[in-house]
């Protein structure tokens, strides 16, 4: 099954998240609201400004699951993101990344390796993957690399040319 044919609702409970992620290059990551890695939204938002008019969307994915940090409802997670920091890339319904009940999604993703070889479960919150405009599997980054460090946007603006 290709990423983008998973089934994934809206953080407002809307069917097929991932339809915005077809035909275009998609960095995944699963989000929280209260964790000391939460100012990366601005640069995801960031990326999301720059390169959405060349076929690139972010796609948040909120997760509890790590020091209990994404804690919200819907509303307030859509209400923390959206005046906190601005966001305007989608978002979807809070899932498991790791564990028995993890999101069929993330079945797939963890077994890409990041650059220092690691693959298996989700170490962190804003652990980021790269889809190709295909749902393939480009690459893996760590919870600490920035959205906008030198590796992602490379990755990023060689999928776009590809």
């Amino acid at each position: 099954m290709n990423t983008t044919d998973v089934t994934l609702s809206t953080l407002d409970g809307s069917p097929d998240v991932m339809a915005a992620a077809r035909d275009k290059v998609t960095l995944v990551v699963n989000v929280a609201s209260k964790c000391g890695l939460t100012p990366q939204y601005t640069q995801l938002e960031e990326l999301q400004e720059r390169y959405s008019g060349r076929g690139f969307t972010v796609l948040g994915v909120p997760c509890n699951q790590f020091g209990e940090q994404e804690p919200g409802s819907p509303d307030e997670i859509a209400t923390f993101c959206s005046t906190t920091y601005g966001v305007s890339f989608p978002l979807s319904e809070k899932v498991d990344v790791n564990g028995e009940g993890r999101h069929p999604l993330y079945s797939q993703l963890v077994e890409t390796e990041d650059a220092e070889g690691h693959s298996g479960d989700i170490r962190w919150n804003f652990e980021k993957f790269l889809l190709g405009r295909d749902g393939s599997i480009l690459a893996r980054f760590d919870p600490m690399t920035s959205p906008d460090d030198a590796a992602v946007i490379a990755a990023i603006e060689a999928a776009l040319e590809a």
